[in-house]
């Protein structure tokens, strides 16, 4: 009960603000050690030379994913409210009008959501929409080249990664609440 009543409030604007400069931040600093470790994956012949400033793909889909994992952690109405603030702050950063922003995100999802059918699991997704956006099909052995899938010893690593950029809602809600 007290635990409830000692959580610091934070506002919409706050956690947005919070949200969007944690996901930057962990792209930014992560997506350095993704290619290195896509670039040196041992399932690919060749390696795809992915450039280490090269995450626009890639920051897009975690953006997608986090806010998939956003549904999960809030009310309909507050994920509402936290959603066209976070659209406005992203487009910003993007230069992008919101609405074009949002129909960005909106394809992304749905190409991530067709690769992984008949799944629903939102990180599987997000790697296969990783490997699909970098073209790493091509850099396979000639079975799953040809077949033009991903491997999925890659995946189940790539899995791995992702997880690391999936915000932490229960621990930020043991802490702070909504206004």
């Amino acid at each position: 009960m007290f635990g409830t009543i000692l959580k610091k409030k934070v506002s919409d604007e706050k956690l947005a603000n919070v949200f969007v400069n944690g996901l930057f931040n962990s792209i930014d600093k992560g997506f350095p050690i993704v290619a290195e470790f896509i670039n040196d994956d041992p399932v690919f012949v060749n390696s795809p030379d992915i450039l280490k400033s090269n995450n626009y793909e890639f920051s897009l889909i975690i953006i997608v994913g986090n806010l998939s994992f956003l549904e999960n952690s809030f009310h309909s109405d507050q994920v509402d409210r936290l959603k066209l603030i976070v659209y406005n702050k992203l487009a910003k950063a993007y230069e992008m009008p919101t609405n074009d922003f949002i129909i960005l995100l909106k394809n992304y999802k749905s190409l991530i959501c067709r690769l992984n059918r008949p799944s629903k699991n939102m990180i599987y997704a997000m790697s296969k929409g990783i490997f699909d956006k970098y073209a790493l099909y091509d850099y396979q052995d000639e079975y799953f080249k040809r077949m033009q899938v991903p491997n999925p010893l890659f995946l189940k690593r790539m899995d791995e990664i992702v997880e690391n950029f999936i915000w932490d809602w229960g621990a930020f809600l043991k802490k702070y609440r909504l206004d």
